[in-house]
């Protein structure tokens, strides 16, 4: 009953929350500039804290809200309303909470990656919004805590966006430089911006404390597996075998020393790493198609 009720409240603002503002030349160069350069052109992650429109009706009008993080649910969307820009150059807006309703959507997991439009600021006083939401301080706490640019960093890490993570994680380990988990995602923020030796120099350290953690080691053998010293990552996936229970990342590991060999042509090497390979079952599709292509490759 609660999501009926919700559809219906939604359906009812067509006739209960609509609001008229009059013509206004500002908004006729606002929202020709707008109506031109309207692109869906950014992606959910990476319009924090913005005003965005996230799909156009039938209507033509305007899907709009904000777009910020919750702790705990994740990245989340929540729809003021909608507008629509009307000939004589005046917008007709209509608001949720003119009928005291909302509507957040959460966009974890699959949807964070849909396009989105930013809501230039010169549409904000015709839309009655303010750049910063009143309500976003209850999703904003103590944002220094180490805890919280730990969340943020490892989200961002998540979505690729790698260089925002990092700015998150360096201020955390800045605050308390062995937070559990801390330094393998900072690695993996320099790994993804290709910034192996920072990484590695990280991970020499950490592996040195937690040196049966799998991940740990799955992502120090990535690491090293970039480097021109592959021995080492040899060394270490060996080790890993004797001394680590967790065999989930064994194939993964495999996979990185596999690609070095591929990239350098040792054919010899390629071969023994892909029967070792084989040895393990994945579920990565993606990571069995690459292999076949490779060995397809190398054996040409």
């Amino acid at each position: 009953m609660k999501y009926i009720f919700i559809l219906l409240v939604i359906c009812s603002l067509q006739l209960y929350a609509q609001v008229d503002i009059q013509f206004d030349t500002q908004i006729v160069e606002c929202q020709k500039d707008f109506s031109v350069d309207l692109k869906f052109d950014k992606r959910a992650f990476e319009s924090e804290d913005k005003w965005v429109i996230i799909d156009i009706n039938e209507d033509t009008s305007y899907v709009f809200g904000f777009i910020y993080i919750d702790e705990y649910a994740g990245l989340s969307f929540n729809q003021e309303g909608t507008f629509k820009v009307k000939k004589d150059g005046s917008l007709h807006v209509v608001k949720l909470k003119e009928l005291n309703a909302s509507l957040i959507v959460r966009l974890q997991p699959k949807r964070v990656g849909m396009a989105v439009s930013i809501i230039p600021e010169c549409l904000y006083s015709y839309l009655k919004i303010d750049a910063t939401p009143s309500w976003l301080k209850i999703y904003k706490g103590d944002t220094n805590s180490v805890e919280r640019l730990y969340k943020w960093g490892y989200m961002y890490n998540g979505w690729n966006l790698c260089e925002r993570a990092l700015g998150y994680l360096t201020k955390a380990k800045s605050i308390k430089p062995n937070f559990k988990g801390l330094n393998v995602e900072l690695a993996y923020s320099y790994n993804c911006l290709h910034e192996y030796a920072k990484a590695e120099q990280i991970l020499e350290e950490e592996i040195k404390s937690n040196p049966t953690d799998a991940y740990v080691n799955k992502e120090y053998i990535y690491t090293i597996s970039k480097s021109d010293v592959v021995d080492k990552a040899v060394t270490q996936y060996y080790k890993s075998i004797d001394t680590i229970e967790d065999k989930s990342y064994n194939a993964e590991n495999c996979y990185n020393i596999l690609q070095f060999y591929y990239l350098h042509k040792d054919k010899e090497n390629f071969q023994k790493w892909f029967a070792e390979f084989n040895k393990y079952e994945t579920t990565d599709k993606n990571m069995k198609i690459f292999v076949k292509r490779m060995s397809d490759a190398m054996s040409k």
